[in-house]
């Protein structure tokens, strides 16, 4: 599939949750269907607080999705910022534009809400992804991530 394909950029619905399982799995080698359940629940539920967005290809089948959750500040500050929680397309359809069109398109949604800056983490292991990233004009931030197990590993 070529960026030429793909035909339509739209908000995720209920009924895409089977195909976006399926393909997350297919990146993932895993189920997780649970996350899914609850992230798409959360973002049907609150409009105002999340982005939603399918990609889909030839024939309206759905070949992509990413899900942003919206923030009032944290740590203190109080501007308002965006953060990817999820992005994923079709292995059979990845380089055919469709990450990039679903990150256009929350872009061009949050410029509209005046809402400047997107987050997102990756595994730094993960090199098609990390240069995706890059590739978008993500760049390293500022803050850094820390985190403490909180249980042994004996």
């Amino acid at each position: 599939m070529n960026s030429a394909e793909i035909t339509d950029l739209r908000p995720l619905k209920p009924e895409d949750l089977d195909r976006v399982v399926e393909i997350d799995a297919r990146i993932t080698g895993r189920s997780r269907r649970l996350f899914f359940e609850k992230r798409l629940q959360a973002a049907l539920a609150d409009p105002h607080g999340f982005i939603a967005l399918a990609v889909e290809g030839a024939g309206a089948a759905l070949t992509g999705y990413a899900i942003a959750r919206l923030q009032n500040g944290e740590f203190g500050d109080d501007h308002r910022v965006a953060v990817l929680d999820v992005i994923g397309v079709d292995p059979d359809t990845q380089h055919s534009g469709a990450g990039t069109t679903l990150l256009e398109g929350i872009s061009a949604r949050l410029k509209k809400m005046n809402i400047s800056e997107l987050r997102t983490q990756v595994d730094w292991q993960d090199r098609d992804l990390t240069h995706f990233f890059a590739a978008a004009g993500f760049d390293l931030a500022f803050d850094q991530v820390l985190e403490r197990p909180l249980i042994s590993a004996h």
